[in-house]
């Protein structure tokens, strides 16, 4: 292979950063790492990256820590004879594994091996964990944690446009749109660099609506604060388009034109009017009508859904209420509008395009699509009829441990912390006849393992990420990993060979991600037309961005190819036949209301957005696809081109309250942990401003209950107990409690919590539950 310059480990003391990103959230903000004495790293601004400016928040500024040999895992660790976890060597700890995933195959059958992937891997993990389970085990029961993320929202956006990225425009468009109403998200805490977007926004004199049942942080910024029972978003969504068709304002030039489905989907809606809608939601109608002015007055608006709507057992209907809402209004595929989904994990984008999820293939590929089967089976050089079908979710996945699902192996998760019903999931996990667990940290889920591998973390490796732009990111690596530590990719590989296959697992990331641009070509999220020297060279690119058709890296990408070449269902992609250049209703180039014509497909192609642009190619030279920061402009990656309406209606949360447990929970995150809280409770100067777990409710509550600030509170519920400090606030509903969850122990948020499944998508209820509150005595 040739060397395209990412090798950029550096010595201690060298004078050169390192430009890379931030372990953490989806925004993959931009850093330079300088190696220091200690084998750790230095954390300095990087001003170029163009989404966070060179800010960062205090877990990225602090995430060397987790670099430090006390924090971390630096050998292997086998369960010995006495139930301890003991260093062992790494041939040991391999053979271990590869002989007891041996064994469980040849006794019970290779659905009795289960893998559990992160969306925290990088692209090149993700795609060969997909590949190791399909191929080397032979299994179909893989899934990963980013189904507890933003699934709903993936599953809806599908099922409206025929694919899904979070977000269809980058996050420079939001400032300059007019309207956005944020739904279930609370930036300022959980990406706070992304903050200035919405502060940006209203600079610029555009408001910002934040629908939260918590007066959170960014709802302190917004121009309006809608708080609904949790478990109602959807029925606000229908009764804010009730209001837009009662109130004559349906574009409907752009819903005769540009979608499919409105006639069922108004009808829903209407049986929704606002009167009844504050009786399910208790927002008031005043603040509906409001909220309604507010997004249909300026030309361009968005609507930006988060976890709080998705992680409901109607997630997917929730969304496609909220894009139902864009749609009638015009607010979808045009300049500066749009759906989209804050994606929450680092790789969370990326995590779910290339093969760790349950149904599955590279590129964001069915597994069920014959052609998807013969063309991804080509690229790995096995029988399509070899490749298993869809497995389980995955919390059927964890609830069928020890059952039907005999040894599992575990990469870049914590499910004894992230899980719902928590308390059960760490019970199966110990049922299991065999764990194997590969993570930095020992984390909670790594101490029931009966084998622990110590992998190498963010600065210490080199791959790629996708954010939630949808824009494909290089990590470099800044120092080499300490003695004894060794790659996820190299652990794939040596398990690979000790179960027989010797080849088609490469150690070196380069390699793996030239296999995935080959797996992707032609698919929906295609990458074939990206490489590490483009990455490096242009801050990123967007997908799609394929291959020009008869470039070596695309060898027949077979029957998905002439989507691309013909007809792309990526508008503002490659080049669209004439009758598709131009969006209905265009505003003219020179127009003041449009200061970025930008979006238009056009322009991509002939002012690539990054700066400098792809390398210029020789004179007969493919020329290369510039990506793709925005999408549907054209056409949706529909098969008729038009976007869906969802016909969805308001029903109740899957556990409503009642006289035993009459109390609404809700979770999330507080600024200073993150997700399970495997890294970040390990670093100081988090843990001081964030030390542990807390129940947030309103004082009525607490008179209620005789409680004071601080006072230990049980919050009960059908699955389990968990005990933490009061948190006295008005900033919440009073029929409402709040936990994060990044704490295991008794203040386990996700012991409470509803495994109940959205039918689609899969998605666990995290965000409603009924409980009761008791005083600690």
């Amino acid at each position: 292979m040739q060397n395209t310059g990412t090798d950029t480990t550096a010595a201690a003391g060298s004078a050169t950063p390192v430009p890379t990103h931030c372990p953490y959230c989806a925004l993959q903000c931009g850093m330079n790492l300088t190696p220091v004495r200690g084998g750790t790293v230095e954390v300095s601004e990087r001003a170029d990256f163009p989404v966070n400016r060179g800010a960062l928040c205090g877990k990225g500024r602090t995430a060397p820590e987790v670099l430090a040999p006390g924090a971390r895992l630096t050998s292997p660790l086998v369960r010995s004879g006495d139930g301890a976890l003991v260093p062992a060597g790494w041939d040991e700890a391999l053979d271990r594994i590869a002989g007891n995933l041996e064994r469980t195959r040849a006794r019970y059958g290779a659905d009795a091996l289960g893998v559990f992937g992160g969306g925290g891997l990088t692209n090149e993990k993700a795609y060969a964990l997909g590949k190791f389970a399909r191929v080397v085990l032979g299994t179909s029961q893989i899934d990963y944690n980013g189904r507890f993320c933003m699934s709903s929202a993936a599953a809806a956006g599908t099922r409206a446009f025929g694919l899904d990225r979070g977000l269809p425009f980058p996050l420079e468009d939001i400032p300059k749109t007019g309207c956005v109403i944020l739904v279930g998200s609370n930036p300022a805490e959980t990406m706070p660099p992304s903050l200035r977007y919405f502060t940006e926004l209203r600079e610029n004199g555009g408001t910002l609506i934040v629908v939260d049942p918590r007066r959170t942080r960014t709802a302190e910024q917004a121009d309006l604060h809608l708080a609904p029972r949790p478990g109602t978003d959807l029925a606000l969504a229908l009764g804010m388009l009730h209001l837009v068709v009662a109130e004559g304002r349906v574009d409907e030039a752009y819903v005769e034109e540009r979608t499919s489905g409105w006639e069922e989907a108004r009808a829903a809606a209407m049986a929704h009017w606002p009167e009844y809608v504050e009786r399910i939601t208790g927002v008031p109608v005043p603040e509906l009508r409001e909220a309604v002015r507010l997004f249909c007055a300026p030309e361009a608006a968005m609507v930006l859904t988060a976890r709080g709507p998705e992680q409901q057992a109607k997630g997917t209907d929730t969304v496609g209420a909220w894009i139902n809402l864009c749609l009638a209004t015009g607010r979808a595929g045009r300049p500066r509008s749009g759906y989209g989904c804050l994606t929450g994990q680092g790789n969370g984008q990326g995590g779910r395009e290339h093969g760790q999820k349950a149904d599955q293939l590279p590129g964001y590929r069915k597994l069920t699509d014959p052609a998807a089967r013969r063309h991804v089976a080509e690229v790995w050089g096995v029988d399509p009829d070899t490749l298993p079908g869809p497995g389980r979710s995955a919390y059927e996945l964890l609830d069928a441990l020890g059952t039907d699902v005999r040894s599992l192996l575990v990469m870049g998760s914590n499910p004894v912390v992230s899980a719902p019903r928590a308390a059960h999931v760490e019970g199966r996990l110990r049922s299991l006849d065999f764990l194997a667990v590969c993570d930095v940290v020992l984390s909670e889920t790594a101490e029931l393992a009966d084998v622990v591998l110590p992998v190498t973390q963010w600065a210490e490796e080199t791959g790629t990420t996708t954010s939630l732009e949808g824009r494909v990111l290089l990590r470099r690596r800044a120092i080499t990993p300490p003695e004894g530590v060794r790659g996820d990719l190299e652990v794939l590989h040596a398990l690979a060979g000790r179960l027989g296959v010797e080849k088609g697992f490469p150690v070196e990331p380069e390699e793996v991600f030239e296999e995935l641009r080959r797996a992707s070509a032609g698919g929906p999220a295609d990458y074939s037309g990206i490489d590490y020297r483009r990455l490096a060279e242009e801050n990123g690119v967007f997908w799609p961005c394929p291959a020009p058709a008869h470039d070596a890296t695309r060898p027949d990408p077979g029957p998905l190819a002439p989507a691309h070449d013909a007809a792309p269902p990526h508008p503002g992609g490659s080049p669209a036949p004439a009758h598709h250049a131009t969006p209905p209703h265009p505003a003219p180039a020179h127009d003041t209301t449009r200061p970025d014509p930008g979006p238009l497909a056009p322009a991509h192609d002939a002012a690539p957005p990054h700066p400098g642009g792809p390398p210029a190619p020789a004179d007969d030279a493919p020329v290369p696809h510039p990506g793709t920061p925005r999408l549907f402009l054209d056409r949706f990656a529909t098969d008729d081109g038009r976007a869906r309406f969802a016909p969805v209606t308001h029903r109740p949360s899957a556990e409503e309250p009642d006289e035993e447990y009459p109390v609404l929970l809700t979770t999330g995150r507080v600024v200073a942990q993150y997700q399970s809280g495997a890294q970040t409770r390990r670093v100081a100067e988090l843990n001081a401003a964030a030390p542990g777990p807390f129940v947030q409710l309103h004082p009525r509550l607490a008179a209620r209950l005789g409680a004071a600030e601080g006072d230990p509170l049980a919050v009960v519920s059908r699955r389990g107990r968990a005990v933490a400090p009061a948190r006295i606030t008005t900033g919440i509903r009073p029929d409402t409690v709040f936990m994060p969850f990044h704490w295991p122990g008794e203040g386990r948020a996700n012991t409470l919590t509803n495994p109940a499944l959205d039918p689609t998508s899969r998605m666990p209820e995290f965000k409603v539950c009924a409980v009761r509150v008791e005083p600690v005595r």
